[in-house]
């Protein structure tokens, strides 16, 4: 093994290159590197460390084995990298055709339902000159009547819901005033020492009447 190789310095210029290599592909601008760059600086790393632990346990020494390692390492992730990268354009552009298609046929749409309209509004002003005075006073008249007519109908029908209300709330009040009338004669009776079980309502009714 060559001292040179494996001499601590030799190691430390070897790791220092890989770091610039690296800082290079990556960059130093707030834009976000792409896949083929990351992917390379990554298997630099990668591919440096493995190389120097093989390199270490081979004839080729730590210093040779890092430097081969991290080249073979970033050819590998650059490759990856750029798979990735082909991958991620491909999907961007689909997306893109798909945004370009779903406006362009809003657009269609729009421009249809425009012409529609315009259509339908061209008939109708059509059809208004066919139309007569007579035939339009007529319709005129025709409606009015059938809003007396509905008025009328409805006025009805609220006058017998009316009468309906009006009619259970007379049977309500006459089932609580009947109510109301027996508990009274039955705590007066109490209170006069009668027996109402010996005497018949007629009876009672006739005291009521007599009584001053």
């Amino acid at each position: 093994m060559s001292p040179f190789h494996s001499s601590p310095r030799f190691i430390q210029a070897v790791g220092l290159s890989c770091a610039l290599a690296l800082a290079g592909l990556t960059g130093c601008s707030s834009v976000a590197p792409s896949k083929t760059t990351s992917g390379a600086g990554t298997g630099a790393l990668i591919g440096a460390a493995g190389g120097a632990v093989v390199g270490s346990n081979s004839s080729m020494g730590t210093g040779t084995g890092l430097v081969g390692g991290a080249a073979t390492g970033a050819l590998i992730g650059g490759i990856v990298g750029m798979v990735q990268d082909a991958r991620d354009r491909k999907e961007q552009d689909r997306l893109a055709q798909e945004r370009a298609y779903q406006q362009e046929l809003a657009k269609k749409r729009a421009q249809e339902a425009k012409l529609k309209a315009s259509m339908d509004e061209e008939l109708a002003i059509a059809e208004g000159f066919r139309i007569s005075d007579l035939e339009l006073s007529d319709a005129q008249k025709k409606f009015e009547k059938s809003q007396e007519h509905l008025k009328k109908l409805q006025g009805e029908r609220t006058a017998a819901l009316m009468r309906k209300k009006s009619l259970d709330e007379a049977h309500d009040k006459t089932l609580s005033t009947e109510a109301e009338i027996a508990r009274l004669e039955e705590e007066l009776a109490r209170l006069k020492g009668e027996d109402l079980t010996t005497k018949t309502p007629g009876e009672e009714v006739a005291k009521a009447r007599t009584t001053p």
